[in-house]
C-alpha cells in the first residue's frame, strides 16, 4: 500500500463516556458469566504444563501508552517470553491444552480485566507489542488515536490471512475509527460471536 488512507478523527467526549461505561458493564458481567469456564481452563493449564496459568505481554495503548495485556498461557513455560506469537496452530510452543484455548478464544478472556481498568476497550484495534509497532509507517500510528480492543474489523474478517502490522490491517482500522459508532460496534461483536461458535481464523 502506497498511499495512506484518509482519516477524520473528531474526539467526543460524549461518545467516549458511553463507551468507557459499556466496557465497564460489558466486561464486568462476562467475567461473571464465563468464572466457570476460566477456571476450568485454569485447571486443564495446571495439570498440563505447570504454573503460572496467565501470560503477560507489553502491548501499546491509546496514545502509545504500553500497558501489561493478560491471556490465559497457551505456551510451554520456557517459551513465555516478550516476543512474536505464534502465528500457526502447528507452532511446537503451543501446549495441547493451548491448542484448544487458541481455537475456542477461550485464551483471550483475562483481556476482560484490562477493559474493566480502562486499558482496553471491547471493541477497538488489536494491541500490538512495541517492538512491532517500530516498523509502522508515520500513518499506520494513528490506529492509536483510540483504545485497542479485545476484537475488531481485522479481527472477525482477516485475522488467519493478513497480519497485524500489514498495512492493510491498519487500513482496517483507520476505517473503523473514522465509522466508529455503537451500531457499528454492536455488529463487530455479533461477528465476533459467529466467529467464536465456528473457531473461523482461530489458531
Amino acid at each position: 500500500m502506497s498511499d495512506a488512507p484518509s482519516l477524520v478523527y473528531t474526539h467526543k467526549p460524549a461518545m467516549r463516556l458511553l463507551r468507557r461505561i459499556v466496557d465497564t458493564v460489558l466486561a464486568t458481567s462476562l467475567l461473571v458469566v464465563t468464572a466457570p469456564v476460566l477456571f476450568v481452563a485454569m485447571l486443564a493449564i495446571v495439570l498440563e504444563d505447570g504454573r503460572p496459568v496467565l501470560f503477560h505481554q507489553r502491548r501499546v495503548g491509546r496514545f502509545e501508552r504500553l500497558f501489561t495485556m493478560h491471556k490465559l498461557r497457551t505456551l510451554r513455560v520456557d517459551q513465555c517470553v516478550d516476543r512474536a506469537t505464534p502465528t500457526t496452530s502447528r507452532d511446537p510452543r503451543i501446549t495441547s491444552v493451548g491448542r484448544i484455548l487458541r481455537k475456542t478464544s477461550i485464551d483471550e478472556l483475562p483481556q476482560l480485566v484490562n477493559v474493566i481498568r480502562g486499558e482496553m476497550s471491547i471493541v477497538g484495534p488489536r494491541p500490538d507489542m512495541p517492538v512491532m509497532m517500530e516498523r509502522y509507517a508515520n500513518w499506520q500510528r494513528m490506529r492509536h488515536l483510540v483504545s485497542p480492543g479485545i476484537t475488531c474489523i481485522w479481527q472477525t474478517t482477516h485475522r488467519s490471512d493478513v497480519p497485524l502490522q500489514r498495512p492493510e490491517a491498519s487500513a482496517l482500522d483507520l476505517d473503523y475509527i473514522k465509522r466508529a459508532s455503537p451500531a457499528l460496534d454492536t455488529m463487530l461483536l455479533a461477528r465476533t460471536v459467529l466467529a467464536v461458535v465456528s473457531s473461523k481464523g482461530a489458531y
